[in-house]
């Protein structure tokens, strides 16, 4: 439940158009609610300006149905990151007396429920990757941004091994307001982008390599070591965590 719900029921309540009970009983769950595995913060959105999300990762079928359900009845945006399909067929089956509404995003690995339009950003958030096999981090980012109310643009397969392409890109890039750069290997795309735009460069280090790369830790530090003052970097395979940054930026 964010600000505006919360606005939303005091007016309800103020206008008789809501009982007082019925208002507490939908606030009751603040700031959480236990379901026994697991304790589900519906009070953050108020807090920080984003929704609980579930990392599903480590999670059975079951558990990750149950949470998005419980979530999904608060009337907010619902993302379930690190999903399986398997995931998504026990979501759709606790859904079966409703709608079909939640969906799946194969690459990303998401599942995602829109019900309220979020706050829109006030720009577009570029997101870059170097190659194809960056896009389920690329894609994860891209969707989470989509839920947070943002116009996305995904750029894909503009490494620095031919960086033509990038620069067939530069229009799009340059007017972006936020730009998430996704890459493996040696990591060098995000330093490059920056050197191409005035704006915020969140870059990804992607776990993609051969034996050296350490499993993204060669890209990681890679990045941390670039010479574009305008990157800043996050976890290996963080899409979910850019997106959350880059919204947040784009709302200022």
């Amino acid at each position: 439940m964010d600000r505006t719900q919360i606005e939303t029921l005091l007016n309800e309540v103020r206008e008789g158009r809501t009982e007082v009970n019925d208002a507490l009983d939908r606030l009751r769950d603040l700031p959480f609610e236990d379901i026994g595995f697991a304790k589900l913060d519906h009070h953050r959105a108020l807090r920080t300006g984003m929704p609980e999300v579930i990392f599903a990762s480590g999670k059975s079928p079951a558990q990750v149905a149950q949470i998005f359900v419980r979530m999904a009845l608060h009337g907010g945006n619902v993302l379930a990151t690190r999903a399986s399909a398997d995931m998504f067929r026990a979501v759709r089956e606790l859904e079966a007396d409703q709608e079909p509404r939640a969906e799946y995003h194969e690459t990303a690995r998401c599942i995602t429920l829109t019900q309220s339009p979020a706050a829109p950003g006030k720009g577009t958030i570029a997101v870059v990757c170097a190659g194809t096999s960056d896009l389920p981090v690329a894609e994860e980012a891209a969707v989470t941004a989509r839920l947070m109310g943002n116009a996305v643009e995904l750029i894909a397969d503009v490494g620095v091994a031919g960086i033509h392409r990038l620069l067939a890109q530069r229009t799009s890039l340059q007017s972006a307001r936020v730009l998430i750069v996704c890459a493996g290997m040696e990591g060098a795309l995000p330093t490059v982008v920056a050197g191409l735009v005035n704006a915020p460069v969140l870059a990804v280090p992607t776990s993609v390599g051969y034996g050296a790369s350490f499993g993204g830790v060669a890209a990681l530090l890679g990045m941390l070591n670039t010479c574009s003052p305008n990157v800043s970097v996050v976890n290996i395979d963080n899409g979910f965590g850019a997106a959350c940054i880059a919204s947040l930026i784009n709302r200022m």
